[in-house]
């Protein structure tokens, strides 16, 4: 969300942008999913514009994939398992150093705004890929799935291209 306020509710959030009744199915959903994954889903908390979020990824993208990885891990456990609002630039460096990177470096880093330009070209490429969510998957740089989707609807497009025959864009819910 590159441009969304910060700290704001998630729940409500969610219901503003996808209604009640289908917040609830999405819940659900994800719910049961992430159980099976060993992800457990929660809620509440905050949420908001990610833009330091993903200035913190470029960061450990600087310091080899494994740590961008890392930081990924992190950022998704902190928002979608501990309820923190990664809107925080507090909450930010805690989750950098769980990731392994240095605290000074992190503070730095998101105070004086570095990985914003680098970031701001990943969201301007996709606008003009017309991405406006996620998740959003492009595969062979040429068939797009878009939204949650099923296992089964990632098969049938590789069934698809094996044949030769895919073609089309598969949508879902994004965020």
């Amino acid at each position: 969300m590159p441009d969304a306020p910060k700290n704001i509710d998630k729940k409500e959030y969610y219901v503003a942008k996808f209604g009640e009744a289908r917040t609830a199915a999405i819940f659900e959903r994800m719910t049961a999913i992430g159980k099976e994954e060993g992800i457990n889903f929660k809620y509440g908390g905050r949420t908001g514009n990610t833009r330091d979020s993903h200035r913190l990824i470029q960061l450990g993208k600087k310091k080899s994939p494994q740590m961008q990885t890392r930081v990924i891990e992190e950022l998704f456990a902190a928002y979608f398992e501990n309820e923190k609002d990664i809107t925080s630039q507090d909450v930010l460096v805690e989750t950098a150093v769980k990731a392994g990177l240095d605290k000074a470096e992190a503070q730095e880093w998101l105070s004086k705004g570095k990985g914003g330009s680098e970031v701001d070209a990943e969201v301007q490429d996709a606008y003009r890929q017309n991405i406006h969510g996620v998740p959003n998957y492009t595969i062979n740089d040429q068939y797009e799935i878009g939204g949650a989707q099923e296992p089964a609807t990632f098969l049938e497009l590789f069934e698809r291209i094996k044949r030769g025959a895919a073609g089309g864009v598969a949508t879902g819910n994004t965020c």
